[in-house]
């Protein structure tokens, strides 16, 4: 399965229509929370007066049939759909119907335990003017045009696209990709299609299968590449929002001078304030593009070149709670570089090994193995008590990571198990932390940890997960 996005040049008319569709999704998503919450609400009242759990009223199903058969049968009478629902095509309001069974899908397996990651919690309505324009198709007359700057969809007819569409109409006509399904979304100040495909990719050959890399990504140099023949390679950060800092600042002046809405008093803005806005707008988009843009060769160029990948699993969430890098961070974009080179891998057939979040990578030596106590983030350059060895603390970082790749056949499997025996290591460098309890003190002066640090030294003690993990 793979994705092809093309930014859309739709007139009016089809500019109008797709803000139709998109609407007809929300539309058909609140009603269907309501239509199922409403049987929620209704059991909470009876309960209240004493009716019997057999009495109640009965549970409102959430499967995607049984919503698609329910609005069916009062999208005709109902009078919030009644005139305009055949305006839009029947995938307008099945897009609406899917997202609702999928939402409380998520809830009700989060609430169970059975579901990985933050809990969830009820689906609730979309507001008009906070929801995402997003409308899915499956069905109909879904095709690339043989001119190679149209697309056609169901209902909307054919729209041009902003860019050429001859890659994904080569495969098509070579019979090496078949079309399931087309989205469309208005993001970054425009339309765009994106086509679900189902395609025959040969698995192509890197440069070098047989070598390994670590990547230790960074602030200072966006990536730093040490590979398993000794080489290493700094990949400097283009800092794309840095360089428009000035530029945003001018314009969000213009846009703060002008008349904006207020939801309080109902105010709507002026036509110089949505000028002003759009102008503004304009920057953040081209600095997002920018940075996709560098993303996705860095990661392309690493995949065609090695066999085998090491990253780390950065807390980047912990990252951005910090006030002083968390601009900076974001403007990296470390978890899309991780997500990418995992996904690539895939295509190529080659391993992406991601080292445990606790490995101490910038603490250990890569020369002896010796692991500091501690090693401050402003400490840029790392020395070995041990053997001498002075060296940038990011390329010290990677050269550990891509060490990692050999442990994976020839070691224990375990980060940080490599064979160090008769090396010191000074106490508590190579085990985590204690989890300290808030308010009974252990710090010297009877200091206390900020809430992000004892968020941190909570997790240290959680059962310790595999130190090595195959993607």
């Amino acid at each position: 399965m793979q994705g092809y996005k093309f930014a859309l040049d739709p007139n009016a008319g089809q500019e109008q229509a797709l803000h139709s569709h998109c609407g007809a999704a929300r539309a058909a998503y609140n009603w269907a929370v309501s239509w199922v919450t409403a049987s929620w609400r209704q059991r909470k009242a009876e309960a209240t007066y004493g009716i019997g759990e057999d009495e109640l009223t009965s549970w409102r199903p959430w499967s995607l049939p049984a919503l698609r058969k329910e609005f069916n049968r009062i999208k005709t009478t109902d009078p919030r759909f009644a005139e305009w629902w055949r305006e839009n095509s029947k995938e307008a309001y099945n897009t609406g119907l899917a997202n609702v069974a999928a939402a409380f899908d998520n809830y009700a397996k989060s609430k169970q335990g059975k579901r990985k990651g933050a809990r969830v919690g009820v689906p609730r309505r979309k507001l008009k003017r906070k929801a995402r324009l997003a409308c899915r198709f499956t069905t109909g007359t879904i095709r690339i045009e043989l001119d190679g700057r149209h697309v056609t969809l169901p209902r909307l007819g054919t729209i041009r696209t902003h860019e050429p569409t001859a890659k994904l109409l080569a495969r098509v006509q070579g019979g090496t990709a078949r079309i399931l399904s087309a989205t469309v979304r208005h993001e970054r100040g425009r339309w765009f299609v994106s086509f679900q495909v189902e395609m025959v990719r040969e698995i192509t050959r890197v440069h070098q299968p047989d070598a390994a890399v670590g990547i230790d990504l960074g602030v200072t140099h966006l990536a730093v590449l040490a590979d398993s023949s000794g080489e290493t390679r700094y990949e400097p950060n283009p800092r794309h929002l840095d360089g428009a800092l000035k530029l945003l600042r001018f314009h969000s002046r213009r846009v703060s001078r002008r008349q904006g809405p207020d939801r309080r008093t109902g105010r709507k803005p002026s036509k110089r304030w949505e000028k002003a806005n759009d102008e503004r707008n304009k920057i953040h988009h081209r600095v997002a593009n920018l940075r996709t843009d560098a993303l996705h060769k860095l990661t392309t160029r690493v995949r065609a070149e090695y066999g085998s990948v090491v990253v780390e699993d950065l807390n980047v969430a912990g990252m951005l709670r910090n006030k002083r890098l968390a601009r900076h961070v974001a403007d990296a974009g470390f978890g899309e570089i991780r997500r990418q080179l995992v996904y690539k891998g895939q295509r190529n057939a080659c391993p992406t090994i991601v080292a445990n979040r606790w490995y101490p990578s910038s603490k250990t030596c890569s020369a002896c193995g010796t692991v500091k106590a501690k090693l401050p983030l402003h400490v840029r350059v790392f020395t070995c008590d041990a053997c001498g060895l002075v060296l940038d603390r990011d390329e010290n970082a990677a050269r550990n990571l891509v060490a990692l790749a050999a442990a994976c056949t020839t070691g224990t499997g375990v980060a940080g198990d490599q064979d160090t025996s008769g090396v010191s290591k000074p106490r508590g460098a190579d085990r985590k932390t204690r989890r300290q309890r808030p308010g009974r003190g252990g710090r010297a002066g009877g200091a206390s940890l900020s809430h992000q640090r004892w968020e941190e030294a909570g997790d240290r003690c959680r059962d310790a997960e595999a130190q090595l993990a195959l993607w």
